[in-house]
């Protein structure tokens, strides 16, 4: 049988004022709590730091020509990712530096107006700290093949122009084909946000990202190109291949291979110096050029490249005339004779004897490929193999009269190119590295990622610079969503916290009701 307790006296209002003073103290502690973890959040979001920022200059010397990038970052946070943009790109007027080598007084000239740009952009107080960088790819590699002389003389010019503006130079200098592939491999992942890596508030818990993998890149200049990825299968059948970097507290082993004498304007000339040896006087029919286009080609000019020396033959005339036919599935034919795949001592290669592993993920593909493929229309990623397939063709059966005027603005020899050109990524993309109809699908044709180019200029210079670290940095700040979560939480729980103070202060009977 239930038995009714009821308190009365001196022991009621002992245990009044035992609740009381209980209570009290529970809600004076977490309201210290709830204030010390609004304090908390609050200076570590937004703890006062210096508001400056950081410039860097960084000159790409191509084989057709020469851009210069001008980047910025917040200096406080250039161990973050994400946080470099580039800010400004001039095109250098004229050729690449490799073509100076017969005027070369002449490159302080062709530099000036880049460079007197940079220094309208870029603070005056700031550009003594401002670092420039000059990296020479695939035109200066082939120059170096036939003459290191005429290379580092045309390098020595380069470097007294640069370093007469007031900026802190860093150097000039060749790069390797396996650095470019590894540098654009970095800037695309860079700008994409592949390397972040997520933490929750004050770094208790860390977590990755949802991994969705990095992206591959490819790469297409005038005289070589790249593709640069990470496989699948981390045992490489041969080290020749292969990178070791780690980014953010996370390895990568990257597969990269650079094919010189393999970028668009080089494999014309090849295509153009195996394909004379069985024209008939003078004359070659040549199906990747439009029906009714015609050009003249000195034959000096056709084996002055390294690239071409393999076809060189001594030929009955000193010129020869390209006579357009424009006929896609022939076009391809002849291309493919560049391609060597009848030997290959590894389980798979690309092409030349050169080993490539499975493809894996998706691929940014970036430089020509864009230019070449945007210019066609063909950058979509609705289009499947078979559609970019049927446009290119489409595109190259048109009459040369009918393309002219359909692009009034375009400089006839880059225009009268486009057909080898889309033709030419294509048997490179599918008969060179193997992309399928299905993998063609991972392939995105990428101009700018969010407002910076593509290419191998960011990674150069956040390598440099030292500003992609090896380990994952100690804190990160708070996402925004997050940040603005827990300061409202913590705001409620002390708004409640003393409104449940000031109604016990003033009803503190509702707490000493007898209990039965």
């Amino acid at each position: 049988m239930w038995q009714e307790a009821v308190t009365t006296g001196p022991q009621s209002s002992k245990v009044k004022r035992f609740c009381s003073r209980n209570i009290l103290a529970i809600l004076g502690f977490s309201s210290i709590m709830a204030v010390i973890a609004l304090l908390a959040v609050g200076l570590t979001q937004n703890k006062q730091l210096p508001e400056n920022v950081k410039y860097g200059i960084v000159l790409d010397a191509g084989s057709s020509h020469t851009s210069l990038y001008i980047y910025k970052w917040p200096a406080e946070k250039e161990n973050d990712t994400g946080v470099v943009h580039q800010i400004e790109e001039c095109k250098v007027k004229g050729p690449g530096i490799s073509k100076y080598v017969q005027k070369i007084n002449d490159i302080g000239i062709y530099l000036s107006e880049c460079m007197e740009k940079a220094k309208e952009v870029i603070p005056e107080s700031q550009h003594q700290e401002t670092p420039v960088y000059l990296g020479a790819t695939a035109g200066m590699r082939l120059l170096r093949m036939q003459s290191e002389q005429l290379a580092d003389r045309v390098l020595g010019v380069v470097t007294k122009s640069l370093s007469s503006y007031p900026f802190d130079f860093q150097g000039a200098r060749i790069i390797t084909g396996q650095e470019e592939g590894a540098y654009g491999w970095i800037t695309v992942n860079y700008l994409l946000g592949k390397f972040t890596q997520k933490s929750s508030w004050l770094d208790l818990i860390s977590y990755e990202s949802k991994d969705e993998g990095t992206f591959g890149a490819l790469d297409l200049g005038g005289a070589s190109t790249q593709i640069t990825f990470v496989p699948q299968n981390k045992i490489p059948e041969t080290s020749d291949n292969y990178l070791e970097f780690r980014l953010y507290g996370k390895n990568y082993s990257v597969y990269t291979h650079s094919f010189l004498c393999y970028g668009k304007d080089q494999a014309l000339w090849q295509k153009l110096a195996k394909d004379i040896q069985v024209a008939n006087n003078g004359i070659l029919k040549d199906p990747c050029f439009h029906s009714g286009y015609e050009r003249i080609v000195n034959v000096s000019d056709l084996y002055k490249t390294p690239c071409t020396k393999k076809f060189e033959m001594t030929l009955p005339f000193q010129q020869f005339e390209i006579q357009g036919t424009g006929d896609y599935q022939l076009c391809q034919q002849s291309i493919l004779g560049l391609f060597n795949t009848s030997y290959c001592p590894y389980s798979q290669c690309a092409f030349n004897g050169i080993f490539l592993p499975p493809l894996e993920g998706n691929f940014g593909a970036f430089s020509a490929f864009y230019f070449v493929m945007n210019f066609l229309n063909l950058t979509s990623e609705e289009l499947s193999q078979e559609n970019v397939i049927e446009m290119v063709g489409n595109f190259c059966s048109r009459p040369w009269e009918e393309v002219k005027a359909s692009f009034v603005g375009v400089k006839e020899k880059y225009l009268s190119e486009y057909c080898f050109s889309g033709t030419y990524i294509l048997s490179l993309l599918l008969q060179g590295y193997h992309f399928t109809a299905d993998s063609w699908k991972h392939i995105q044709f990428l101009g700018k990622i969010q407002g910076s180019d593509a290419g191998w200029t960011l990674g150069y210079m956040l390598n440099l610079t030292n500003m992609i670290p090896a380990e994952k940095p100690i804190s990160l700040p708070l996402p925004h969503s997050t940040y603005v979560f827990l300061m409202v939480l913590f705001s409620l729980i002390l708004v409640a916290v003393v409104l449940t103070g000031l109604f016990i202060f003033h009803k503190p009977s509702f707490f000493s009701k007898e209990v039965v």
